[in-house]
């Protein structure tokens, strides 16, 4: 690492340049190539993905995604003359676009149901010839052109579905300024230097502007969400800000001992560089994680997440070495380098809150550790509520069509049509058609069903499909129920003395298949990530406890973080005021996702404050002034970090999108009761009452295990012997710190 640094605050101009042409050299690749994103749940193996292969099969003209155009007047009928001649003409101009197989049309002579009871509202189906993840959206968009030019003389036009929601654009990038103009406040504050406080926002800002392009890149190259571009950004944008305001600490640190520029920085990456290393290194090895899974919604995922991470840490080490030997000695504030040329060199000692706090929670441990404990589980009770699900258009933004159809779908016709149920089989005999047609009146009296149509049978007549409204809203707990009612209840009797297999599909029951899925195999997930963690604590603690205490702090951490996702999301607390939408399940992806990030990104923390309690231990063997000292030196720059950190996450609520903002809430949540409740509180007064059992380690395992260091023991001790000088140069002037107070 020190070899590094040296090279790229020799070769400064270069580096930058490096990283620029790589950054603009994406960015171009990425515009020529256009975004590719989609949102694949397919579950094979599941009885949704079984329906819809069986659709796919015996009806391929109606297997491609669907979606919807609505129109309404509030003056007249929907069937006078005049609408009924635009909306044809619209509906026939749609049908000749690419990309579209085929449109039903409610003024076709039997409107299927499709305009409402008060004649204001009507709606057409039309179907693509490919599923939404494979659908251009410049096709979407022509079939959006061509419905909204009917509007006019009091007549609306919206449309819904997967595939229009691909033309609706974000809110711009507000959520990214906001968290790091925040940052921007806050770093400046802690460093008091324009110039120090810049480097980490804009080494941030090269490095996830670089993986933004490059995820959308390897959109093209695999299945990646439509919002992994923004939860990379969200991630990229926190850890990379927090990584930097580490190296850059440190940094600031050595010049303050009286290191010249060149060598304050090389020292940084050799030492707190290590240390990002090591953490970005468990942030990817918890995204990864996510491969475990075998899901293809997820694996782009976890690529896209640790990409963005990676280039993040290769920034830290590299990039940001050259830009502050630019700016030298303004890394520190006037009044420090005045101090600094007036008093010479002069260590940083722990003294202020930071001290009386360390000696506090010394004092109180038990008091302390219980009040912790308490708050942890009471924002954790929610989580025992959780209902994993995905939500639908009806949580869109108020503005965008998607959700003006979707409430106007509702509003005239019921919630239902707005996730219809798909129920489909094979065919064998007279014997399954009679009981097929008979299954009409069952399902009509089946409770939570709306309206049923009749049963659709493929040109070979060996398939067979039908379709189930519900009576309540696509994400709604109801219909969900009506999706374990038709498996476990209807359809087994309605098969008796036949040879039909129905299967339920549809937008619900495939989200819930998905859901089922993920929960089955959360666990080994859980247990792969934890378990790589706890290995590479105890190889760099080389201690039982420590990693124990931090896999139950990280458990912790998500469980009460959850509590209040369920609180906003599923609850609803709050969520219309953030124009969040109305209450809905929690994505299902969101656990899995939650515990990779978060898990990583508590590492930072958790190796920035044992890495200095651990190194007082060796020193000393007093576990007392142990805890103290490494809580005093570091809690200040972790709460800084954190402040961050948070700022960044909350910044996406702004964002419009209801996923987005899940995870913003959710790792801002998360992110400060790590830092503000069990870092600098529980885990310390934990540490207290364990005393030497912290770092207890069987022989027989010390001697069979590799011995690895976050920090080089020569920079160490360098660092010690620097302090050492400054301290007995000042011990007569030098106030009261944590190290004087006896243990």
């Amino acid at each position: 690492m020190a070899a590094l640094a040296r090279w790229c605050v020799r070769h400064r101009l270069v580096t930058v340049i490096l990283w620029l042409v790589a950054f603009a050299g994406t960015a171009a690749g990425a515009a020529a190539a256009g975004a590719a994103y989609s949102n694949d749940y397919k579950t094979p193996g599941t009885e949704s993905s079984r329906a819809a292969d069986l659709l796919s099969e015996g009806f391929p003209q109606i297997s491609g995604d669907s979606a919807t155009v609505v129109w309404h007047t509030d003056d007249g009928t929907v069937r006078a003359a005049a609408v009924e001649q635009t909306m044809t003409r619209a509906l026939d101009e749609i049908a000749e676009l690419p990309g579209v197989a085929a449109v039903t049309d409610p003024y076709d002579g039997a409107d299927g149901g499709r305009i409402s009871g008060d004649d204001r509202t009507a709606y057409a189906t039309l179907t693509f010839d490919k599923p939404a993840e494979d659908i251009d959206k410049a096709q979407a968009q022509a079939v959006v052109d061509a419905a909204r030019a009917a509007e006019g003389d009091g007549l609306q036009v919206e449309l819904g579905g997967n595939a229009i929601a691909l033309t609706e654009t974000s809110g711009g990038h507000l959520a990214e300024i906001v968290g790091v103009l925040v940052a921007a406040v806050v770093l400046f504050l802690a460093f008091g230097s324009l110039a120090a406080s810049l480097l980490p926002i804009a080494t941030a800002l090269v490095s996830v502007g670089t993986a933004y392009a490059g995820i959308t890149l390897l959109g093209h190259a695999m299945t990646v969400a439509d919002f992994a571009p923004m939860l990379g950004t969200l991630i990229g944008l926190g850890v990379g800000i927090d990584y930097a305001l580490f190296i850059v600490t440190r940094h600031r640190r050595g010049l303050k001992r009286g290191l010249p520029v060149e060598e304050a920085a090389r020292s940084a990456v050799a030492t707190t560089g290590r240390a990002v290393v090591f953490a970005g290194a468990t942030v990817c090895i918890a995204l990864l994680g996510m491969l475990i899974l075998r899901l293809g919604f997820l694996n782009g995922v976890a690529i896209a997440a640790s990409l963005t991470v990676v280039l993040t840490v290769a920034a830290s080490v590299t990039l940001l070495p050259a830009l502050l030997s630019f700016i030298g000695m303004r890394a520190l504030s006037r009044r420090e380098r005045r101090r600094l040329t007036e008093h010479g060199p002069e260590p940083e000692l722990p003294t202020g809150f930071a001290a009386r706090w360390s000696a506090f929670v010394e004092r109180h441990p038990k008091k302390l550790g219980a009040i912790s404990l308490v708050v942890m589980t009471l924002l954790a009770l929610p989580t025992l509520g959780l209902r994993l699900g995905t939500s639908d258009q009806g949580n869109d933004p108020q503005t965008t069509t998607t959700r003006q159809a979707y409430d106007l779908l509702a509003e005239g016709f019921g919630p239902g049509v707005n996730g219809p149920l798909t129920l489909v089989t094979e065919v064998d005999g007279a014997a399954d058609k009679l009981a097929l047609d008979n299954l009409d009146t069952t399902l009509r009296a089946t409770e939570g069903v709306s309206a049923v149509t009749p049963v659709t049978y493929s040109s070979s007549g060996d398939t067979a499909y039908l379709t189930v409204v519900p009576d309540s809203s696509p994400q709604s707990e109801k219909t969900s129920d009506l999706v374990e009612r038709l498996r476990d209840e209807v359809l087994p009797r309605a098969e008796t003395d036949t040879s039909l297999d129905l299967h339920v599909g549809g937008m619900t029951a495939g989200y819930d298949d998905f859901a089922d899925v993920i929960v089955g195999k959360l666990p080994l997930f859980v247990g792969v990530v934890i378990g790589l963690g706890c290995l590479l604590l105890l190889l760099a603690f080389r201690s039982i406890g420590i990693p124990l205490k931090a896999a139950a702090m990280n458990v912790a951490a998500v469980a009460a973080a959850f509590g209040v996702v369920v609180a906003i999301f599923q609850w609803g607390w709050g969520s219309e005021l953030l124009g969040l939408g109305s209450a809905g399940p929690i994505e299902p992806f969101l656990p899995v996702i939650m515990v990779s990030v978060l898990f990583g990104l508590s590492m930072d923390y958790q190796v920035f404050l044992v890495s200095r309690m651990y190194e007082e231990w060796l020193e000393t063997g007093d576990n007392r002034r142990a805890v103290r000292v490494g809580l005093a030196e570091t809690s200040r720059v972790i709460n800084s970090a954190a402040v961050i950190m948070i700022s960044v996450f909350l910044a996406f609520v702004l964002s419009g999108d209801r996923v987005i903002a899940m995870f913003g809430i959710a790792l801002a949540a998360a992110i400060a009761l790590d830092a503000f409740v069990l870092r600098t509180l529980l885990v310390p007064a934990l540490m207290h009452m364990l005393g030497g059992a912290n770092w207890w380690l069987p022989r027989w395992l010390d001697k069979r295990m590799p011995r690895i260091s976050i920090e080089p023991p020569e920079s160490r001790a360098a660092h010690e012997r620097l302090t050492d000088v400054a301290v007995d140069d000042l011990e007569k002037e030098r106030p009261q710190d944590v190290r004087d107070i006896p243990g």
